[in-house]
C-alpha cells in the first residue's frame, strides 16, 4: 500500500474521538458533568439530558453572518449557482466552526462543467508543504455496504483504493483506479478555522465546553431542588399513619408491613377525626440563588464566544434601540469579519480551481477575489438614506451604491437593464422599430 495513502489515513483517524466530543456538545447530548457517582446514581434516568444548546448557537449565530456574494476578476458566479454552493458554502462554514476544518473538492463532471462538493473533515484529511503552505496530497474514505472506499488526491494523478470489508481504517486497502490529473494542483481545498499558523483548526466551541458542563449542571441542580423543595410541603402531626402488606413478585403478602402517607400526593383535602391533629406547611425553597449562578455562568459565555446578551436570554426591562443591539453585536461582528477574511482565501482557490476545469489554464494565474456580505445587522431604512445621501452628493456611483445596498452583480445589471428600458420608453423610443445595421 501506498506510504502517503497509509500517512494520510492515520492522520485522518486521529481526531476522531475529539470530533465526536464536539459532536456532542453542538447537539446538547453531552454528559452530565460535576455530579458524584452517588448523584447520577440517585438521579437515575429522570434528567439524562440536560443542556443548554449553547454551543450550537455560537456556531449558527457567526455562519449565518458568513454569505458570499460573488467573485471579482474572474466569471465564476454562474457555475457557483449551479453547484448550489450559495447554500452548500454555509455548510461549510459550519463545519468548519464546529470541527475546525473543512473541506471542498473541484473536479469535472460527465459533461467536463466543473463539480464542486463541500466535504467533513470526518472524511478528508491532508498534507501540506511547509513552505508554501499549499496542499500537496489529500485522502477521502467512505464507507459503502460491502466495501471500504478512499480515494489519494495528487498533483499528478488520483488513485482510487478499495478495501474489501467494512470499517478499514489503514491496512487493506488496493488501488482499483487511477486517472491523470491535468490540473497540476491538488483539487482540494481547505478551509482552516484558525488564528496561529500552525495549527491544524480549533473549533469555535472549545472554550465553551466547560462552561456548558458548568451551565448544565446548574440547571440540573435547580430542577432536582425545584422537584423536591421548590414548591410549599403539607405537613400533619398527631395522626397515625397507615401500614400496609409487602407483596412479593406474585402480588402475594409476604407477611411484612410498611408504614405509608395517610394522605396521598393527589389528595387535595386532608381530613382527621383525631382531635390532636394539626396540619401546617413548609415553604417552597428560594431558586434565586440559582438564577444568579447561570448569569455568572452566562457571562463567560458571553465573554469567550462574543455572543451579544439577547442572544443568550439575557433582556433587561427597556427595549433597547436598534443601535444599541449593533452596538451589543460589534464583537460578533468583527469575529464573522475575521472569518470571511481565514475562509476567503479558501474560496478564491476554489474559485480559480473552477476556472481551471472549465477553461482549461493553471489555476494559479487566475486573478479573482472573493466579495462578502456585511457581516453586521443593517437596517435597512438607515443604509439606504447613507446611501441616497453619498450618491446625491455625487461620491458614489449607481452600481457601487446599489452594492452598497447588498444587491449582487446579477440584480445589479438587471436593475441597470430595467433603468434604461423604463428611460426609453418614458421617451417614447422604440428599440424594436430602429432599423438594424448591416455588416
Amino acid at each position: 500500500m501506498n506510504d502517503l495513502l497509509q500517512k494520510l489515513l492515520q492522520k485522518l483517524d486521529e481526531p476522531i474521538a475529539r470530533y465526536s466530543d464536539l459532536e456532542r456538545y453542538y447537539t446538547g447530548t453531552q454528559p452530565l458533568a460535576f455530579l458524584s457517582p452517588e448523584a447520577k446514581e440517585a438521579l437515575g434516568t429522570r434528567f439524562g439530558r440536560m443542556a443548554s444548546n449553547l454551543p450550537r448557537l455560537a456556531v449558527t449565530s457567526l455562519t449565518e453572518r458568513l454569505r458570499v456574494t460573488g467573485f471579482t476578476g474572474a466569471d465564476v458566479w454562474d457555475d457557483w449557482l449551479r453547484n448550489d454552493m450559495d447554500q452548500e458554502s454555509a455548510t461549510a462554514h459550519r463545519e468548519a466552526l464546529l470541527l475546525g476544518s473543512s473541506y471542498v473538492i473541484v473536479w469535472a463532471d460527465r459533461f467536463g462543467r466543473p463539480l464542486v462538493t463541500v466535504e467533513s473533515a470526518k472524511q478528508m484529511a491532508c498534507v501540506r508543504d511547509p513552505g508554501t503552505r499549499r496542499i500537496t496530497a489529500a485522502v477521502k474514505r467512505w464507507e459503502t455496504d460491502t466495501t471500504t472506499e478512499a480515494v489519494l488526491y495528487g498533483p499528478e494523478e488520483i488513485v482510487r483504493y478499495r478495501a474489501n470489508q467494512t470499517g478499514a481504517t489503514v491496512d487493506g486497502f488496493k488501488a482499483v483506479e487511477s486517472i491523470a490529473n491535468p490540473l497540476g494542483v491538488v483539487p482540494v481545498v481547505r478551509l482552516l478555522n484558525s488564528d496561529r499558523i500552525l495549527d491544524e483548526g480549533v473549533s469555535e466551541i472549545e472554550d465553551l465546553k466547560p462552561l456548558c458542563d458548568g451551565l448544565a449542571k446548574v440547571l440540573t441542580d435547580m430542577m432536582v431542588s425545584s422537584e423536591y423543595v421548590g414548591r410549599p410541603r403539607r405537613t400533619a402531626t398527631g395522626i397515625e399513619l397507615v401500614e400496609e402488606p409487602v407483596l412479593d413478585a406474585n402480588g402475594n403478602p409476604t407477611g411484612e408491613t410498611v408504614a405509608v402517607n395517610p394522605f396521598p400526593e393527589g389528595n387535595r383535602m386532608m381530613v382527621s377525626e383525631n382531635h390532636e391533629a394539626k396540619f401546617g406547611q413548609l415553604d417552597a425553597a428560594d431558586l434565586g440563588g440559582y438564577e444568579a449562578a447561570v448569569r455568572v455562568l452566562l457571562g463567560q459565555v458571553m465573554a469567550v464566544s462574543a455572543l451579544p446578551a439577547h442572544y443568550v436570554g439575557q433582556l433587561s426591562d427597556t427595549p433597547a434601540s436598534a443601535d444599541a443591539l449593533r452596538a451589543a453585536e460589534a464583537s460578533l461582528t468583527a469575529r464573522a469579519e475575521a472569518r470571511q477574511q481565514q475562509f476567503g482565501r479558501s474560496w478564491e482557490d476554489v474559485a480559480r480551481l473552477v476556472v481551471a476545469v472549465r477553461d482549461g489554464v493553471d489555476p494559479l494565474g487566475v486573478d479573482v477575489r472573493v466579495k462578502w456580505a456585511d457581516a453586521s445587522t443593517r437596517s435597512v431604512a438607515a443604509e439606504a438614506d447613507a446611501v441616497t445621501k453619498l450618491f446625491a452628493a455625487g461620491l458614489l456611483p449607481a452600481s457601487y451604491a446599489l452594492q452598497r445596498l447588498g444587491y449582487s452583480d446579477d440584480e445589479i445589471l438587471e436593475i441597470r437593464a430595467a433603468r434604461r428600458a423604463e428611460t426609453l420608453d418614458g421617451q417614447g423610443v422604440n428599440l424594436a422599430a430602429l432599423p438594424r445595421e448591416v455588416a
